[in-house]
């Protein structure tokens, strides 16, 4: 195991919720992370973000331990949910709600009954 994978394995199951990012949750330096960070703070959601641009190692190692070949990606209690265009899909379909509920992490209902009503 490299000292990336570690440190992402490390940060995976310390956290409730961990967005590896581009940037951080309060200055996303691209469109995709900005609209998961924005989804997340939203909804009032607890989370960790990495900042993989601070990093290369990391960069490259989250793509390979989710082998998944985009950034963002989002962590939810250890298990990989998946990059921008399936959180936005969760998000609206109601999915994320139920995982976050079945996971027992804590977010704000009434924020995302809100999103949703905006994207009707």
């Amino acid at each position: 195991m490299t000292d990336a994978t570690k440190q992402i394995q490390d940060t995976v199951t310390s956290n409730d919720v961990v967005l590896f990012m581009k940037g951080t949750k309060s200055m996303p330096q691209c469109g995709f992370s900005s609209r998961v960070a924005g989804v997340l703070n939203f909804m009032g959601v607890d989370y960790a973000d990495v900042n993989v641009l601070a990093d290369e190692s990391i960069r490259q190692g989250i793509k390979d331990f989710s082998d998944w070949p985009t950034i963002p990606q989002l962590y939810v209690k250890g298990e990989f949910v998946g990059g921008c265009d399936i959180v936005t899909e969760m998000t609206l379909s109601g999915e994320l709600d139920t995982l976050f509920a079945e996971k027992g992490v804590a977010f704000d209902k009434a924020a995302a009954d809100k999103i949703r009503e905006a994207n009707a």
